[in-house]
């Protein structure tokens, strides 16, 4: 059993790259779920069939879902809602204010992924591929069982008489319910799926890009976010890719054949520029690719076109990558950035840092890192690069300057 999630930037063809994903698994003889849980659903169009809140076969082996946030939610906290919004009403709460206010914040996130996590649970597909919402959104999805098992930890932490004297006034609305022990219940589920969102043989995180700017800049700050809270992305999928550019695989591309009209020269010259430094940014995680096609990729056999063209032979349900991109560890007070770079020669490391950006030189390498506000918050006071792994140490705030220059080799720390 995997489950595979594609995230991204909106417009960015995550859905198409979803869809297609799970065609190929499909056509290797798995039997494959492809579900959206993007409240802007877009899968039925990308398949071009139409959908429900239920899975149903639309090739062999593939089976799609569009699910249906609004109903899932009814079907785990329907009564509490309509007890909660009845009690909001009699204190003068509009009738539509009241049903809203009545649901628990992050409620349409965890509901989406206990659906998920029921497919794992019960067996029945080899391979669940996720079509997710925009990168933020699901950024907030992802860390939703974080915060909810938090909040739900307070709650039950009340000792007996607070839990006593809440339970009678929520008897009042709730006779027939023991509030509590559905609370226990709806938390052991979400654990359960913090387990299995963060086994990385389970699940996998696949971050869609295109080679612009703005692109890359947040698909940078959902690997950042998602190694935080130790979701293993295995990989990188880079979407309309203009013909005649080619890579070195060290982090440089460039334009093989030029094309004759200017126009679209120059944007081959700027795909080029941004596939170098997505090599280099998303180092070490594999890189898939797919070109920019002619026409619309829509539709199962030209998203089969697209399954073989971004995995050729290989099973789009393997576990790509092992390991984590990047890592931050505790050390005393301090904060420690763990980050794995490519082969390069130690000459003289330069950090610099710009808000909740820090830019990284090593000899002619390059890498601009977008840290998590937990690092923003602090300046890096230095570096140690051991074993192709950099090392940058964050202290307390007040405890470094905003740059560091230093030399180093293995092992040593930077002056």
């Amino acid at each position: 059993m995997r489950i595979i999630l594609y995230l991204g930037k909106g417009g960015v063809g995550k859905t198409t790259t979803a869809a297609a994903s799970a065609l190929r698994c499909a056509e290797m003889g798995y039997r494959t779920l492809v579900v959206s849980t993007d409240i802007a659903h877009s899968l039925a169009d990308s398949l071009d069939r139409p959908l429900t809140g239920l899975p149903q076969e639309i090739a062999p082996n593939l089976f799609a879902q569009e699910i249906n946030v609004v109903e899932e939610v009814h079907r785990h906290w329907g009564e509490m809602q309509g007890y909660v919004g009845g009690a909001l009403r009699r204190q003068g709460m509009s009738k539509a204010v009241a049903e809203e206010m009545a649901i628990i914040p992050g409620m349409e996130e965890v509901v989406s992924l206990l659906h998920i996590n029921q497919q794992a649970e019960e067996g029945h597909f080899d391979r669940v591929i996720v079509d997710a919402a925009p990168t933020g959104e699901t950024i907030r999805l992802l860390t939703v069982p974080e915060s909810f098992q938090w909040y739900m930890g307070r709650l039950s932490s009340w000792n007996d008489p607070t839990k006593k004297i809440a339970g009678m006034l929520l008897k009042r609305f709730v006779p027939d319910k023991d509030i509590f022990s559905g609370l226990d219940n709806l938390v052991e589920g979400v654990k359960r799926l913090q387990a299995v969102l963060t086994n990385p043989e389970l699940t996998s995180y696949r971050v869609v890009l295109n080679p612009e700017k703005m692109v890359v800049k947040e698909g940078a700050r959902a690997v950042t976010y998602l190694s935080l809270f130790n979701y293993p992305v295995d990989a990188v999928v880079v979407n309309r890719i203009l013909p005649g550019l080619e890579s070195n695989g060290l982090g440089e591309a460039f334009v093989a054949a030029p094309s004759g009209d200017p126009y679209m020269a120059r944007l081959q010259e700027i795909q080029a520029r941004y596939l170098g430094e997505i090599e280099r940014d998303f180092y070490p995680l594999p890189i898939l690719r797919s070109p920019w096609y002619d026409t619309e990729m829509v539709g199962v056999e030209r998203l089969e076109i697209l399954g073989r063209a971004l995995y050729g032979d290989r099973d789009p349900g393997e576990v790509l990558y092992k390991g984590q991109p990047q890592q931050i560890i505790e050390e005393g007070d301090d904060f420690v950035l763990k980050l794995p770079l490519p082969n390069v020669e130690l000459e003289k490391v330069t950090l610099k840092k710009r808000g909740d950006e820090l830019f990284v030189s090593i000899g002619n390498f390059k890498r601009e890192l977008l840290l998590p506000t937990v690092l923003a918050q602090r300046a890096a006071s230095g570096a140690v690069f051991t074993d192709g792994v950099l090392s940058v140490r964050f202290p307390p705030a007040g405890g470094a300057t905003p740059a560091v220059r230093a030399a180093e080799t293995n092992g040593t720390t930077p002056k």
